[in-house]
């Protein structure tokens, strides 16, 4: 990997109190020698990807701008107080995350939202949802079983 010399990936060491331990995170690149939370975050798969460039509210407006229409880096940085490079820097967060491309029309090179990835994270947030709800549900049931024979044993329900 380019501009990752002096860099190790995956197991760091961590000092925590009198004991060193390892801890594994493979989209953390640690320079040797430097304890743990001080690395450089690497996104690998799609999905982080995705999230990241979401995580920013500029590359959620420009998004939100897009899908009303393609548009150039121009007329993307006219709303926001920042120059034409800050806003070409958001952009190529969006397509290194697929969730713009760059046609060519003429002299001019706008941009257009290009929603598959947002429909892949959205699905995997909607998967989780639903994960979660069923744990909720479970949850509740065993709640409601456990109250109802604390009921039934004479105990006063908490």
């Amino acid at each position: 990997m380019d501009g990752l010399v002096g860099f190790r990936l995956g197991w760091t060491r961590s000092a925590r109190g009198s004991q060193a331990c390892e801890i594994h995170n493979p989209l953390v690149a640690q320079p040797i020698g430097c304890g743990y939370g001080k690395g450089v975050a690497i996104v690998e798969d799609e999905l982080s990807l995705v999230f990241s460039a979401l995580a920013d509210p500029t590359r959620r407006a420009i998004l939100e701008r897009l899908a009303h229409g393609e548009a150039t880096v121009n007329e993307l940085a006219e709303p926001f107080a920042m120059t034409q490079q800050a806003v070409s820097k958001h952009l190529k967060v969006l397509e290194r995350a697929r969730l713009i491309s760059r046609t060519r029309t003429a002299q001019s090179r706008p941009c257009i939202l290009d929603t598959e990835h947002l429909d892949v994270a959205a699905g995997w947030i909607a998967r989780h949802r639903q994960i979660w709800a069923d744990r909720h549900d479970r949850l509740d049931a065993h709640l409601t079983a456990l109250r109802a024979k604390q009921t039934q044993d004479g105990e006063t329900p908490r």
